[in-house]
């Protein structure tokens, strides 16, 4: 008999919730980092159906597809588990890029609520008011000692992406911030 190793989630059956904070895991999806030249960017949204964002701060997002503006001439895209989004990318028939399946090396987590601002805030320097970072708006950026890319999903709800084996510290990190908030 085969057996095959199930990855498990580095936050698998977590939760939290206080003072106006929730945390949850995100369930697992493809992640891709994909580089381009200028020239590539319209072929390689058409191939996945989104327009990559061309200006800081900015994403989008079609049919279960987003697309996330990490520099100018970066991006990070996901898509639902079993989508093929590495593949259909690297058929791509255009100029220059590059893609890198980074779904073994990032997680998600998910803060929401009235002071899930506050909570980041406590670590992240980056100004959250809306005027700023309004809903949408996705940076790469630090909380507290990790990388993370922040994206705000709502007024009060965000996504965080953060490497695997950073994932304990940063939902760590965030429950006790939340305490505080």
């Amino acid at each position: 008999m085969d057996k095959v190793a199930q990855r498990i989630h580095p936050l698998n059956d977590r939760v939290f919730a206080a003072n106006g904070v929730s945390l949850s895991p995100l369930q697992p999806c493809e992640r891709v980092s994909l580089r381009a030249e200028e020239k590539a960017i319209a072929a390689l949204g058409k191939t996945i159906g989104v327009s990559l964002p061309r200006k800081p701060l900015t994403t989008a997002t079609k049919a279960e597809i987003s697309a996330l503006w990490i520099g100018p001439d970066e991006w990070l895209v996901t898509a639902p588990e079993g989508s093929g989004l590495e593949a259909k990318l690297n058929k791509a028939k255009t100029g220059l890029f590059s893609v890198v399946s980074i779904d073994h090396r990032n997680t998600g987590i998910k803060i929401s609520g009235p002071n899930a601002v506050h909570a980041i805030n406590s670590g992240c320097a980056r100004d959250l008011s809306l005027d700023a970072f309004p809903i949408g708006a996705a940076a790469r950026t630090v909380l507290s000692k990790a990388e993370i890319v922040l994206w705000r999903l709502d007024e009060h709800e965000f996504r965080i992406e953060c490497w695997r084996s950073f994932s304990d510290y940063v939902w760590k990190y965030l429950m006790v911030a939340a305490r505080s908030a």
